[in-house]
């Protein structure tokens, strides 16, 4: 899959399938759209794109807004990779950019500089300067602009549509299991190990401490997982703790894993943390030996969900 950075692409990129939005999670509702492309592909011989824009608009136009996503640029382009796209154009989405109007978003981006043969957006799709253009504006400049506008039916499962908004709220509720489920994968987290504390060496349980970013805070508590190394394919099984540590006042929201038959030092290696099961939600303990006597009934407890 070829990266650019931008609406500045080779001509052998013009006419091509293009696919515009987020697609935070690359979950079941996106995989419906990338397998419609596929069929159209077939059919045009042409090639597959993604528009997607970093950061997100919504957390550019909201500064406060933290914690959000469901995955980091990187997982994304691994997707589209499996989604079979050909290419992807990583907007920097910046004021500037922001301000651009609606209608000369289609005529000098997806007409001009890329020469969209076939556009697929979402029903509530919003582009251009104070979100002012819509479906019915693209609708309107299809003949102009020589495109074909498709606009997907929104895919649902026990009357509710699967979208990232979806299951950021069932990983906010602690519904790991049926957020995995409209992922169509274990939801994960990479990051960097950092330098902790080491409360945890401390007491018998050394973590790997990963600042979560801008990801989505899943409900705070024990899970068990799967924790890949950066170059490496194996996975390891471990216990993460999600949250503040009450029991220690910490402030920042902190992602603990503590790996299971494993003392190596990762301390600036990055990882991907897979998410397998909701064990428990966070608790302050009123001493250490309480909080060490947990922690050794939640290990039974993952290593059984990790059989």
């Amino acid at each position: 899959m070829k990266l650019f950075s931008g609406f500045d692409i080779p001509r052998n990129y013009y006419n091509s399938i293009i696919l515009i939005g987020n697609f935070d999670g690359v979950h079941l509702g996106h995989q419906k759209l990338f397998k419609k492309a596929r069929d159209y592909k077939k059919k045009f011989k042409c090639k597959i794109g993604v528009i997607t824009f970093n950061p997100m608009p919504k957390m550019f136009f909201n500064k406060n807004l933290k914690h959000f996503k469901l995955m980091n640029i990187s997982q994304k382009t691994d997707q589209f990779k499996k989604q079979k796209v050909d290419f992807l154009i990583n907007q920097k989405f910046s004021k500037r950019f922001s301000k651009i109007k609606a209608k000369f978003f289609i005529k000098n981006y997806l007409d001009k500089k890329i020469k969209a043969k076939v556009l697929f957006v979402s029903n509530n799709f919003k582009f251009g300067n104070k979100r002012e253009g819509d479906t019915r504006l693209l609708k309107s400049y299809e003949k102009i602009c020589k495109y074909k506008l498709i606009i997907p039916t929104p895919m649902k499962k026990n009357n509710k549509i699967i979208s990232s908004t979806e299951i950021r709220k069932l990983l906010s509720s602690g519904n790991l299991n049926q957020a995995n489920k409209y992922l169509t994968r274990k939801w994960e987290i990479q990051g960097k190990v950092e330098k902790g504390r080491r409360v945890g060496g401390k007491i018998g349980f050394a973590t790997c401490n990963i600042d979560i970013g801008n990801y989505i805070i899943a409900k705070p508590g024990v899970y068990s997982v799967k924790v890949k190394i950066e170059l490496s394919k194996k996975k390891i099984n471990g216990i993460a703790n999600l949250g503040f540590r009450p029991t220690f006042n910490q402030k920042k929201i902190l992602l603990e894993v503590n790996l299971f038959n494993f003392n190596r030092n990762l301390y600036n290696k990055k990882i991907s943390v897979e998410f397998i099961k909701f064990i428990r939600r966070e608790k302050k303990f009123k001493s250490i030996k309480q909080l060490t006597n947990q922690i050794k009934k939640d290990i039974r407890i993952a290593k059984n969900s990790l059989k």
